[in-house]
């Protein structure tokens, strides 16, 4: 007969080292700012796509609204 051997710990492990080991496993906060031309709220270091500004400097250029 065939036994499967598991692998098994030898000690419980500590609430402590359970904490330590989980201690990067958060969910991170958003880092949303409010833009200073538009004031509309944007993620930081990203380009707002309202405007097409990033860092000062107009990165996109915008779309123009066609009527109809």
């Amino acid at each position: 007969m065939w036994f499967i051997i598991m692998a098994v710990p030898k000690r419980k492990t500590t609430p402590s080292k359970r904490n330590m080991r989980r201690s990067h496993d958060y969910i991170r906060q958003m880092n949303v700012i409010e833009d200073k031309e538009s004031g509309e709220p944007r993620l930081s270091h990203r380009i707002d796509l309202s405007t097409g500004m990033y860092n000062g400097r107009q990165v996109l250029k915008q779309k123009k609204n066609k009527d109809k």
